[in-house]
Order: C-alpha cells, then sequence, then structure tokens
C-alpha cells in the first residue's frame, strides 16, 4: 500500500504540473504535440488531433511537448513564436499548480481530518491516569496548570517536563464555556515521567478558515525549503536528498500515523515540486524563465540551439543524480 501511495502521490503532482504548463499553453494557441505523465518507454497513448496522450513507463516525471519549445519552427502556433509573456506564462504555470494543489491538500486536511489543536484542546484522556481522576473528558480546554497559563499544547509539554510524578497540580479547564478547576497528583507512564494523562485534540477548520490556513501553510513551508537550500548550499546544513524509494518509506511512515498526515506531506511534496522547478538549474522551468526573462530585456532571443544543448545536458546531469539517489536510498533501506 506504501507503493500505492506514492506512486498516486507522484503521478498526481506530475499531473497537475504538467497540466499547468498544458492549460495556459492551450489558452495561447500553442501547438501540443504531446502531454505525457511518466518517462521512458511509452505504456499507450490515445486521443485524436493534433495532441497526443500518453502513459509512460517511470512515474518520475512527465512533459508536454510543444512544437518549437526547444527549436525554431516556421508554425505560426509555435511556442518559439509566440510573445514573451506568453511563453512566461505558459512556463510558469506548471510550478504555480503545485502551490495551488498544496493548498487544496492542506484544505482537505484542515477541513475534513483536522489539525493539532492550536490551544489545550484535549482529544483523549487514558483511564487511570492524572487527568482521568480528576474529572477530565475529551472537549475539555485546558486554560492553567497551577499559575501557568496554558495558550498552547507546547505550554503543556513545557510544564510537564519540569514536573515530577505524585506532584499536586491544580487544573482549570474550560467545559461548554464553563470554567472548572479541579486538584490532581501526577501519575507516571511507562518511562517513569509525570504525566497528566491526555492527547492533543484536533480542531476542524470551516470553508474559509481551511482556505485561509492552506494558504498561510503554503507560504510557511515555501519560506521554509527556499531557507533549508541556502543552508544546505551554504554548507550550514549537511545535504539531506531523497527519491522515489526513499519517497516510500516517508510516505509509509506519514500514512501510518493517519490520512491527515499523509494529506500534508502530499502538500509539502507539492511545494518541494514547485520550489525545485524554479530553480534556475538547466531543464527546469526556473532556468527556461530566466532566459525568457533575458529575452524580454534584450528584445532579442538567445540562441535556441545552445539553449536546446544546456537544457539537454542539464536533464542528462538530472537524471544521473535521480540514479545517484536512488541508490543511496536503497543502501539506506538495506542498512
Amino acid at each position: 500500500m506504501n507503493i500505492v501511495y506514492t506512486l498516486i502521490i507522484l503521478c498526481a503532482l506530475v499531473l497537475v504540473h504538467e497540466f499547468g504548463h498544458f492549460a495556459v499553453a492551450k489558452l495561447n494557441d500553442v501547438y501540443v504535440e504531446e502531454f505525457s505523465i511518466g518517462m521512458g518507454p511509452k505504456l499507450f497513448s490515445w486521443g485524436k488531433g493534433e495532441t497526443k496522450y500518453s502513459i509512460r513507463l517511470l512515474p518520475i516525471g512527465g512533459y508536454v511537448k510543444m512544437v518549437g519549445e526547444d527549436e525554431e519552427s516556421d508554425n505560426e502556433r509555435a511556442f518559439c513564436n509566440k510573445s514573451v509573456p506568453a511563453r512566461l506564462a505558459v512556463t510558469f504555470a506548471g510550478p504555480a499548480m503545485n502551490f495551488v494543489f498544496a493548498i487544496i491538500f492542506f484544505m482537505i486536511a484542515f477541513m475534513y481530518f483536522g489539525s493539532p489543536a492550536t490551544n489545550g484542546l484535549i482529544g483523549t484522556v487514558e483511564p487511570g491516569k492524572a487527568a482521568a481522576l480528576a474529572g477530565i473528558q475529551q472537549g475539555d480546554v485546558l486554560v492553567a496548570l497551577d499559575d501557568v497559563q496554558i495558550n498552547t499544547w507546547n505550554d503543556i509539554s513545557a510544564f510537564m517536563q519540569q514536573a515530577e510524578v505524585g506532584q499536586q497540580v491544580q487544573v482549570s479547564y474550560t467545559r461548554g464555556g464553563e470554567l472548572l478547576t479541579a486538584q490532581t497528583q501526577l501519575t507516571a507512564n511507562e518511562n517513569g515521567q509525570a504525566v497528566l494523562g491526555i492527547r492533543q485534540g484536533v480542531q476542524r477548520a470551516d470553508v474559509f478558515g481551511s482556505i485561509k490556513r492552506g494558504i498561510v501553510t503554503t507560504v510557511d513551508f515555501t519560506v521554509l525549503m527556499l531557507t533549508s537550500l541556502w543552508q544546505m548550499v551554504t554548507g550550514q546544513v549537511a545535504v539531506e536528498v531523497a527519491g522515489p524509494v526513499g519517497m516510500v518509506s516517508m510516505v509509509g511512515e506519514y500514512a501510518d500515523v493517519g490520512l491527515m498526515y499523509l494529506f500534508l506531506f502530499a502538500g509539502i511534496l507539492s511545494i518541494n515540486l514547485g520550489v525545485m522547478n524554479l530553480l534556475p538549474i538547466p531543464a527546469l522551468d526556473g532556468s527556461r524563465l530566466v532566459f525568457l526573462i533575458i529575452e524580454g530585456i534584450r528584445h532579442k532571443p538567445i540562441d535556441r540551439n545552445k539553449e536546446a544543448m544546456l537544457h539537454f545536458v542539464g536533464f542528462v546531469l538530472l537524471m544521473t543524480l535521480m540514479l545517484v539517489v536512488t541508490y543511496c536510498d536503497i543502501e539506506r533501506l538495506l542498512s
């Protein structure tokens, strides 16, 4: 099932990315020869007219093949003969769709599955532990432990790290809008640490709340990924990468935790794909955007044969990197 989940997520991310290119290309009347999901040998294809739709063997990418994308063409509908703004829009649409899709993934997670509560909402109460003995129930909201105000779940964790087994604690909480207090004695968990015996609750957002949280979460993770990339490039942190094999392991871990976390992870992967494609690396969308911006400034295109060769070399290097990463993933799993 982990492999199935991974394939579904990978194919979905590639599909929306390439659909972004495809849809905006069609809106700008660009001649599209093929819309492909996957790389390598063709499994099957369909479609009549100018555009063929195909599924290929390796689910590690996809492409939209447009006339005049990497070569000169006399066709007035060729990509190379469209205006710079039109080509910029077609190129940027792929990564943009990944960010939109991330927002949708986060929205679904927050709206249908919920997310960890930002306050002291209690999800479950363990029988026989301190909270249960004090009469605290699922759905109650902790507001204070002794004189410590509880604003987030982190406040509870910080209090418990300093607490001791057997310690008397006054617990203040709300139930149905009513403020209640209770005295309880902290009990021990299996590791001998002091606990209340509660777990964090889950809050579900409404439509507008989930949209807002989806956008904010997407922005936050985008900034986090850019910061992490900069730290890796400058040597501040170790370089960590994972390929499709490594993804299977990660997807399995998130699926074991719950479907909500699998949706959140899919959203993070979608952001990752969008960010990586915007990097100015040959063969990626970011490099093509740089060439188009230079063309717009110069009012003269760069030699297309040289640009095509640069993208080809970049593609070969990316595929080589993918093989190396996959080998490292397999070695890591075996060890």
